[in-house]
């Protein structure tokens, strides 16, 4: 590698040299390895590869991979302004190319860059940052000779070398390349048995555990160890009760299980295994953590700690544990993931407070209790336990609901039947019918699996679980299915959304759909026997698991999966134009307002909130549906979820419906709603973007509540579907949490030691 210093010193170190060195000649090629219709996809049939210097940021390069015409291509070029056809790029003097005719990458070890051939021909490899983890660009140099090949890749490592250690490469040795040569990773070895989890601590005569009776946790390795005040969540009393100092620490277990734990003189005060459904809370602030327990007794419990060392021990403590509960969560190592993933997950935790946070809204104003409005509970629940002649309950119970788009109709799948519901006059729900036994074409009895409204109500589209690859139209005034067809023989459709926000609303007969790890159009006036549109398909060759998909009004998709992460699509059958990377926790739903703006993800324990304007860099302004989110400035995710000491109240795990926005096709979005077991809750939009994440309205049912969602067009009312029932609510009946709208004060058969020596 000696041989190419000087000419990397010659070149690559002039002031005014923005290019270090170039291939003149090649083919851009995006790879995807296993893709069923195209693995690998022609970009720029001839290209130029450069290395270019960043002038405005010291040790920066970036490779540049720029599309050349040939004399006479530009005449093949339709509907294109003349004034930005360039024939070739010979020069750094050329004028800049369109945006869609150049590939900029900032040279990082994050590319994976590599060299390698293809057919003889010598070819560089690197990671496509922006679309899948498998998913590759491949540059293959045509008329590059050994020299020429060396050279491009050495200028790549100590492009690298600079970046990392911003110094100069000049004087640097060989051997300090080693690092950037990619190397392919190494099998991972067999995970290791997990060990039992440690029995209930022993209690002594006092009600005290001591530090030793906890065998199986002392021995554990401390990853951070801080002084804090705890204190436990008092129902009667409905305060923070102060149980005293206490030492913190996270300790690592088994594989990638942590605990939390707390300490006082030498004995232990509890000791609490990190997971999802911690449903912990950071307040900077405070400088505290308050997170929920459950105890061997299923009663749930509510505890913080407040970090007396200042905001360092703080912060150094939020760190670890969110690094933590991720490994806990995703079941990989922290270190694989990318900085700036890292920074993604981080942020989703932090507690910021936005400037125009309103002053009037106190920190401990949710802990006060709410005087109870003038309309009562009792004449609305009367209201909504009038039968209407509706049939009486069966074994099965409400499993969906979709609520109209045209009209005040309102639809609940029951097993393999339908019920209709209609808005009377004092705004409660009346029972309309049932569409009874919802059968295939060949009268094979079926219950649908998810359900959604087509062509202005008139048609519903029905998945059936036992033929996965097709969909069923059903005509709602006739009440049965009148079309089945296939989508496609080897893909699954597992979702389904509308093609745009406000299809529904219109005569539009295409629909999204998407499989575990597919995504594309559906058009049933198709003339073929499958109805996926070819040209409108993306697939993935890893496991995506996606969970979700929702549009916008303009037919831009967001798409969330099991694994956590998040894409947007600016149209069907390209990759995505941003990955959001997995917090750990499974999505289950997804939804975006009409503008594309932002977008909520819900999982089991919290809400996602992610504002998808771009804040910085060159696509400053615009939506990461249709530009990529610079690498060092990714949106910082906000959790919308309930206070602990209310879960405590609640006395129940949470297990959120998937959240979805209030729907207008004139006004904009204002509302979340989301339910939890017996409980609906709403957001106000307009404080959550504000940074007041905390501050939702409840209300209490009597059963458990399966969906829920707003009167399309009317942000005040919102439709329930209880397991056996369906009920209408307008929104200023939902109150502030207290002990009324959670249900009531539970009486504690413990004492206070107890409570507190229960850590398991």
């Amino acid at each position: 590698m000696n041989i190419f210093k000087n000419i990397f010193g010659r070149v690559g170190n002039e002031a005014n040299a923005a290019e270090v060195v170039k291939i003149p000649a090649g083919q851009l090629y995006l790879v995807r390895p296993g893709n069923i219709r195209t693995s690998r996809e022609c970009i720029y049939n001839d290209a130029m590869a450069t290395i270019r210097r960043v002038a405005a940021v010291e040790h920066h390069f970036q490779l540049v991979i720029t599309r050349v015409y040939e004399d006479g291509d530009q005449e093949l070029l339709e509907d294109e302004d003349e004034s930005t056809r360039i024939r070739a790029y010979p020069t750094s003097t050329s004028k800049m190319p369109p945006a869609d005719e150049e590939k900029t990458f900032l040279i990082a070890e994050d590319l994976e860059f590599r060299c390698g051939e293809t057919d003889g021909v010598p070819n560089f490899t690197w990671r496509d940052l922006d679309g899948d983890v498998d998913e590759f660009y491949e540059y293959v140099a045509v008329d590059a000779n050994a020299p020429i090949r060396a050279l491009f890749e050495i200028c790549m490592y100590r492009a690298m070398y600079e970046r990392k250690y911003k110094v100069s490469a000049d004087n640097m040795e060989d051997k300090e390349l080693q690092e950037f040569i990619w190397k392919a990773p190494e099998a991972a070895p067999a995970h290791r048995k997990k060990v039992a989890a440690a029995e209930p601590l022993a209690e002594s005569a006092k009600g005290k555990a001591r530090a030793s009776d906890a065998s199986p946790l002392s021995n554990l390795p401390v990853l951070v160890e801080k002084a804090a005040d705890l204190f436990y969540w008092d129902g009667e009393e409905n305060r923070f009760v102060e149980h005293g100092a206490v030492t913190a620490k996270i300790l690592k277990g088994e594989g990638f299980e942590s605990w939390l734990t707390a300490s006082s003189d030498g004995e232990q005060v509890l000791a609490h295994k990190i997971s999802q459904d911690m449903n912990q809370r950071w307040t900077s602030k405070m400088r505290s953590l308050t997170w929920n327990h459950f105890n061997d007794d299923q009663d749930m419990n509510s505890w913080v700690l407040r970090f007396s060392g200042g905001i360092e021990d703080y912060e150094t403590f939020l760190q670890i544990f969110t690094q933590a509960l991720w490994e806990t969560l995703y079941q990989t190592a922290w270190g694989k993931m990318k900085a700036d993933e890292q920074s993604y997950v981080m942020s989703a935790s932090e507690d910021v407070e936005m400037p125009d946070a309103s002053e009037e809204e106190d920190e401990d104003e949710v802990q006060s209790e709410l005087d109870v409005d003038e309309h009562s509970d009792s004449e609305e629940e009367s209201a909504d336990e009038d039968e209407d002649d509706r049939p009486p309950p069966t074994g099965e119970r409400n499993s969906h609901l979709t609520v109209g788009y045209k009209g005040d109709r309102t639809f609940v799948v029951r097993g393999s039947k339908i019920g209709y519901f209609t808005r009377g006059s004092d705004h409660t729900m009346k029972y309309g019918g049932t569409i009874d036994g919802i059968t295939t074409k060949k009268g094979k009895e079926f219950k649908p699996s998810k359900v959604m409204l087509h062509e202005q109500d008139t048609k519903m589209i029905l998945m059936n679980p036992s033929d996965p690859h097709a969909l069923y139209s059903m005509d709602i005034e006739h009440g049965k299915i009148v079309e089945e067809f296939q989508v496609h023989d080897d893909i699954t459709v597992d979702h389904i959304a509308p093609e745009s926000k406000f299809a529904p609303t219109t005569h539009e007969k295409t629909l999204v759909g998407a499989s575990h790890n597919a995504l594309f159009l559906i058009d049933p006036r198709l003339s073929s026997r499958t109805k996926m549109v070819e040209s409108q398909f993306k697939q993935y060759v890893s496991k995506n698991k996606f969970s979700g998909v929702a549009t916008t009004k303009a037919g831009k998709l967001a798409v969330a999966s099991e694994k956590g992460d998040i894409r947007l699509f600016d149209t069907i059958g390209k990759i995505a134009k941003t990955a959001l990377p997995p917090l750990g926790d499974p999505i289950i739903g997804v939804d975006v307002t009409a503008d594309g703006r932002y977008v909520v993800a819900t999982t089991k324990t919290y809400l996602l909130l992610i504002d998808t304007l771009i804040g910085e860099g060159r696509y400053a302004g615009s939506l990461g549906f249709d530009r990529s989110f610079p690498a060092t400035a990714k949106p910082i995710p906000r959790r919308l979820q309930l206070r602990p000491e209310h879960v405590a109240y609640m006395n129940s795990e949470i297990s959120f419906s998937p959240a979805r926005f209030n729907q207008s096709e004139t006004d904009a979005e204002n509302a979340i709603v989301t339910s939890t077991g017996q409980y609906v809750i709403a957001w106000d939009f307009n404080k959550v973007k504000k940074g007041l994440l905390d501050k939702y309205e409840i209300k209490k049912y009597e059963d458990l509540v399966v969906q829920d969602n707003f009167r399309f067009g009317d942000d005040k009312e919102i439709i329930v579907a209880l397991a056996n029932n369906v009920v209408a609510v307008r929104k200023e009946q939902l109150r502030r949490p207290d002990r009324k709208s959670l249900g009531g004060p539970r009486r504690s058969l413990r004492s206070h030691s107890a409570i507190v020596n229960a850590p398991f």
